[in-house]
């Protein structure tokens, strides 16, 4: 039997972070790695590591655990950064970038980043050319292989993190969803659980490249993880 992939997780409070840690629950195939800044009340049955480190130490941190992989669902809101551009690109870009270059002097072979539909430099939203900033710093580091996930609208429910436009979308999306077909599907609402399944099932892939996922991959990617879970 061969060795379980080691798969390193930063954003594990989040909304997708949450769903990865679940996800992994009953798999031995991967051995989850989960660093982050505070305590995470891990669901039950889980069995994996969680290691509380300042920011700044995560490097390190990734440097000493060693990961075959790294998956990054790591962000912040234009609310909890105070609205201030700086404090936002510290967390969205700067401490992103920074544990992916660790990640990458550590020889971690690949990363999986969850980035966003619309991401690009040149995009007047602040939100998505910062996405965009970050895709483009991520795809010059040298990882063997690099997973880029642009999901639309992600739905499911946040914890002490209330965004009432994000409510408004999750509750239109069910009338919204048939439509968005042929260009538009793309824009398809997607649950943070496949998200987060595709993470991971991209996270085990081999070939080396780099790739970008919006909903259409981003739903077969979690589809491929799904045929191993042993609770279907």
């Amino acid at each position: 039997m061969s060795e379980p992939l080691r798969i390193a997780l930063i954003g594990s409070t989040g909304l997708v972070g949450r769903k990865v840690i679940k996800s992994c629950i009953g798999r031995n195939d991967v051995r989850l790695i989960a660093v982050a800044r505070r305590e995470v009340k891990l669901p039950q049955g889980a069995r994996m590591e969680l290691v509380v480190a300042d920011p700044a130490n995560w490097g390190a941190v990734i440097d000493a655990v060693r990961p075959d992989a790294l998956i990054c669902a790591l962000g912040t809101t234009w609310k909890r950064a105070g609205k201030d551009e700086a404090a936002f690109r510290a967390v969205d870009r700067q401490l992103v970038i920074d544990t992916a270059r660790a990640a990458h002097r550590a020889r971690v072979r690949g990363m999986v980043c969850v980035s966003a539909l619309g991401a690009d430099i040149r995009s007047k939203n602040f939100y998505l050319r910062v996405k965009g900033e970050v895709e483009k710093e991520l795809s010059s580091i040298g990882f063997k292989r690099l997973d880029i996930l642009r999901p639309g609208l992600l739905r499911g429910v946040r914890v002490g993190d209330h965004r009432p436009i994000e409510a408004l979308g999750q509750a239109l999306a069910p009338l919204v969803s048939p439509f968005l077909i042929g260009k538009w599907k793309p824009y398809h609402p997607v649950g943070a659980d496949v998200v987060a399944r595709a993470a991971l099932g991209l996270a085990v892939r081999k070939a080396p490249g780099r790739f970008f996922h919006d909903y259409e991959g981003i739903c077969r990617a979690a589809r491929e993880w799904s045929k191993g879970d042993p609770h279907p």
